[in-house]
């Protein structure tokens, strides 16, 4: 009996484990060489697995202690080797976990940005996530550098950098 019950146990272990596996896949793993600073490195997950060549939904997150100033546009620059797509009609901006109207959002292809503009600045000091849906990996995985720089408003029109996300195509 006590063989039986404790196969049971493992196999059910086993079975509620796999979707902790599964979920695991789309966020950001250990970076030991990157070049970026540890403190610079901003989190984010991939919804979908972060597959090469399969659509995906990004959340790029900036946490509030790096907000340290309102936030009047988002620019993000990624690497010219990235060879995904965009969707700007499918973008999504939450600030404390509350979604917030975007005014506008802009993909430069040509030169490798994307900026979000939202219609009222963001308060500094809040919880940012930039959600992209529909997102089309590239077909070559890798490591890909997700640059984000910010305007406050009324400031001087020069970017302020936030951090880095890592992104890791399988």
């Amino acid at each position: 009996m006590r063989q039986i019950v404790s196969t049971l146990a493992i196999a059910g272990s086993l079975v509620a484990a796999a979707p902790l596996v599964a979920f695991a896949q789309g966020l950001p793993g250990l970076t030991i060489f990157s070049g970026v600073q540890p403190g610079r490195q901003l989190s984010y997950r991939l919804d979908f697995g972060g597959n090469s060549g399969s659509w995906d939904r990004y959340r790029l997150r900036v946490g509030r202690d790096k907000v340290k100033v309102a936030i009047a546009q988002f620019s993000i620059d990624y690497p010219n080797y990235f060879r995904g797509t965009f969707d700007p009609k499918a973008v999504e901006l939450l600030v404390n976990d509350k979604k917030v109207p975007i005014q506008e959002v802009k993909w430069d292809k040509d030169n490798y940005v994307i900026q979000v503009f939202p219609q009222e600045p963001i308060p500094a000091g809040s919880n940012v996530e930039l959600i992209f849906s529909n997102v089309r990996n590239p077909n070559n995985g890798g490591m890909y550098y997700f640059n984000a720089r910010i305007l406050s408003p009324g400031d001087v029109p020069l970017l302020r950098d936030l951090g880095t996300w890592i992104i890791t195509i399988q």
